[in-house]
């Protein structure tokens, strides 16, 4: 019996090791028109993920985000937009409307991923990871609104994350984009 205790009190140690070796480049997500998106395919970049919404009062960083987008994409930066429904049905588009919009309104060129959910118990797997201390070994940071972002540096590491009503040109963000 203390063999059997010990047995499982290993495997959930290395399981709990496991999760917290688990990095960015880890997972692989869906574009908004449904191709799979490794995110490996953007090691050497530092990614600014931001859970967006098209009819929230927060809905403008879109105008913002996209000019950062066009300032630093030539210098190893990418933003990754997420569209989710969590707060207050302000996402309630398709995925094929939501690229309409973004593309009408605010000339989103930055990539965009398909609709997925980043709180509650239908969370998406990168989103676990990017809100919870125990998977990405830095920080829990539960998603408080639309908008929230994420910074990953170049290596696939959890670096913070800026909330929902700071700018995209906020100084932590754009300190962490120059910084060599």
């Amino acid at each position: 019996m203390k063999s059997f205790i010990l047995m499982v009190i290993a495997m959930v140690c290395v399981v709990s090791l496991e999760a917290q070796n688990k990095s960015f480049y880890d997972f692989t997500v869906r574009t908004i028109d449904g191709k799979e998106f490794p995110l490996s395919s953007l090691k050497g970049k530092k990614v600014l993920v931001v859970n967006v919404a098209s009819k929230c009062g927060l809905t403008p960083q879109y105008a913002k985000l996209q000019e950062l987008y066009e300032k630093y994409k030539d210098k190893n930066f990418v933003i990754i937009g997420f569209p989710a429904n969590n707060f207050m049905g302000q996402e309630p588009g398709s995925n094929e409307e939501i690229a309409k919009f973004c593309s009408l309104n605010y000339d989103v060129t930055f990539p965009m991923m398909s609709k997925i959910s980043v709180k509650g118990k239908d969370m998406a797997p990168l989103y676990q990871w990017l809100t919870e201390k125990k998977l990405n070994g830095k920080e829990d940071a539960p998603v408080q609104w639309n908008f929230q972002k994420f910074m990953i540096d170049e290596n696939g590491n959890w670096i913070g994350f800026v909330a929902p009503k700071e700018s995209p040109f906020s100084e932590k963000i754009l300190t962490w984009i120059e910084k060599k």
